[in-house]
This record gives structure tokens, C-alpha cells and sequence, in this order.
């Protein structure tokens, strides 16, 4: 791997939100409350900042609408985190045009889920994956994540693929500890190994994992990159007390299907709109409660 690649893997570390894509009533896209949202963000001591991931809503914004979201993220950070851009398609020609315009804008790095809906083999995964690496030179981030994707990622085909210079990390979201340990076995001297899993994310730094992708940061973001700091730090007791006070954030998240409870907690705090787009819909009444004693639960109401 190239030096310049080492230098910008060691930037990948704490805690990286997946942040929402604020939206208006009508579903357009709300750029002022983006701007706030990530400032918000970075003035919390988030690490970096995923643009238009899964809980951006990536599935349903158009393609130019999922550029420009890129874009206006690159611009508003001004260099003051990393910003990784969600460019992953089930399409290898769109994904590779998302990935180029996710250059073009200047962000840090790509972030591409495996293929969803048209389940490859691994073969068809490692040349996806090895096409994109080879189309676009960008840093980029593997996503697993069967629960959405449904095809599954193995060891075996992240290993070969850890090979691949600009493939410089993998974000893990199979919420299987013991899996993610041995994924930090096998390619952890290759590839930064982030979790995607906010329940499990912590005990995985005990073995080397540098991070978390996260949900719940989009709302806990102060509580979730100073336990992240802390145990990067080694400093695990003084983590788990901070974490704590947010770890039931990580299950009443998922409550139904994201981002629906976490754009309803936001808006509970008074920081975005009402607006989703279908098929996602607003949380269901009967959860309102349950995400209301969450957050003042963990302080944030």
C-alpha cells in the first residue's frame, strides 16, 4: 500500500455518523437543516461523517440528488472531519459513476454496500468491488451489511480484496462479535476494520477494531465519540460509563426500520423537519413513547 494511503487509513478512527438526510414535508431535500445538522455534528466531536448511507436514505434519492447531497457535504465540512460518501449501487457502472462524482466533489473517502436485491456470488462481489477500485482513485470502504443486502460478504473475498490498494477499510454491520473478531484476525493488518453495529461496536474496539459507522450518533453524538476517544484510548471503564447512558439508544433506533426512529427522534429534539420519502414513513404512534422515554432517558429531551 501506498504511503499516501497509510496516511489517510489513519484517519479512519472514533466515531463516524451516518447522518440522516433532513428533508422538507414535501420530501425535497432540506439543505439548511443539513448545514446545521453538520455543524451540529462536528462542534460534538464526531470523527467523521457518512453523506447519503443507508440512513441517508440513499435508496431513494435520485442520482443527481445523491450527488449533490455529496457535494454540499464536502462544501459544508470544509475540511474540518472526513467525509465518506455513500456510492454504492447494485449496479458495478452506477456505482462506479457515483464513486467518480464522490471524487470529483472531494470527498474523503467512498463507502460501497454490496450489491443489494440481485444477489451475486463472491466471485461477482470481488470483481464488483476490484472494478470500482480499479475505475476510481479514491479511498474506499467496504459495507457489509446481509441484514439489508441479503448477499453476505465473506472473509474469504475481503481478504483478496484487502489487496487492492485504494480498498483501504471495511465497515461491518453483520452484528456478530465474534465474526468481527475474526475479520481483525484475518485482514486487520490490511484493512482498517470499522463496525457498523452500534450494539457491539465497543467490545469490538477491545480487539482492535478503530470505530464505528453509527445510527445513534446522529443523536448522541457528544456520548458516543467520548466513549469511542476513551476506549481507543484504552481506557474502557471510563467508556462504558459514559456509554451507558445511550447504550438503549442502539436498540430503540431499530425499533422499525431505519432511518424512521431516528429522523423521529431528531425531530423530537427540535433539529430537522417531518419529511421522509416512501416507502419510508414516519414512526408509527405506537413507538412514539418508547423513543420519547429514550431520549429523556439518555438526557437528550
Amino acid at each position: 500500500m501506498t504511503d499516501a494511503y497509510q496516511q489517510i487509513k489513519s484517519t479512519l478512527k472514533g466515531v463516524m455518523t451516518a447522518l440522516v438526510t433532513p428533508m422538507k414535508l414535501d420530501g425535497s431535500v432540506d439543505y439548511d437543516t443539513l448545514a446545521r445538522l453538520i455543524d451540529w455534528q462536528i462542534d460534538e466531536g464526531i470523527n467523521a461523517l457518512v453523506a447519503v448511507g443507508t440512513t441517508g436514505e440513499s435508496a431513494t434519492l435520485a442520482m443527481d440528488e445523491h450527488i449533490d447531497v455529496i457535494r454540499f457535504f464536502v462544501k459544508q465540512v470544509a475540511g474540518r472531519v472526513p467525509v465518506i460518501a455513500g456510492t454504492g449501487a447494485n449496479s458495478t457502472h452506477e456505482a462506479i459513476a457515483l464513486t467518480a462524482a464522490a471524487k470529483e466533489a472531494g470527498a474523503d473517502f467512498a463507502l460501497l454496500v454490496v450489491p443489494y436485491y440481485n444477489k451475486p456470488t463472491q466471485e461477482g462481489m470481488y470483481r464488483h468491488f476490484k472494478a470500482i477500485a480499479e475505475a476510481v482513485d479514491i479511498p474506499q470502504i467496504l459495507y457489509n451489511v446481509p441484514g439489508r443486502t441479503v448477499a453476505d460478504l465473506s472473509e474469504e473475498t475481503v481478504s483478496r480484496l484487502a489487496d487492492i490498494d485504494n480498498i483501504v477499510a471495511i465497515k461491518d454491520a453483520t452484528g456478530d462479535l465474534e465474526r468481527g473478531i475474526s475479520l481483525i484476525r484475518r485482514v486487520g493488518e490490511r484493512l482498517v476494520v470499522l463496525s457498523g453495529d452500534d450494539p457491539t461496536a465497543l467490545e469490538l474496539i477491545k480487539y482492535g477494531s478503530k470505530g464505528d459507522i453509527s445510527v445513534t450518533s446522529n443523536i448522541a453524538p457528544k456520548a458516543m465519540s467520548q466513549a469511542f476517544e476513551l476506549a481507543l484510548e484504552g481506557r474502557f471503564d471510563e467508556a462504558c460509563q459514559i456509554h451507558d447512558t445511550v447504550v438503549h439508544l442502539h436498540r430503540d433506533l431499530f425499533i422499525e426500520s431505519s432511518p424512521q426512529p431516528v429522523k423521529y427522534a431528531l425531530n423530537k429534539m427540535g433539529k430537522i423537519d417531518k419529511g421522509i420519502r416512501l416507502p419510508m414513513v414516519w414512526l408509527s404512534e405506537q413507538y412514539h413513547e418508547t423513543i420519547d422515554n429514550a431520549l429523556k432517558k439518555a438526557g437528550l429531551l
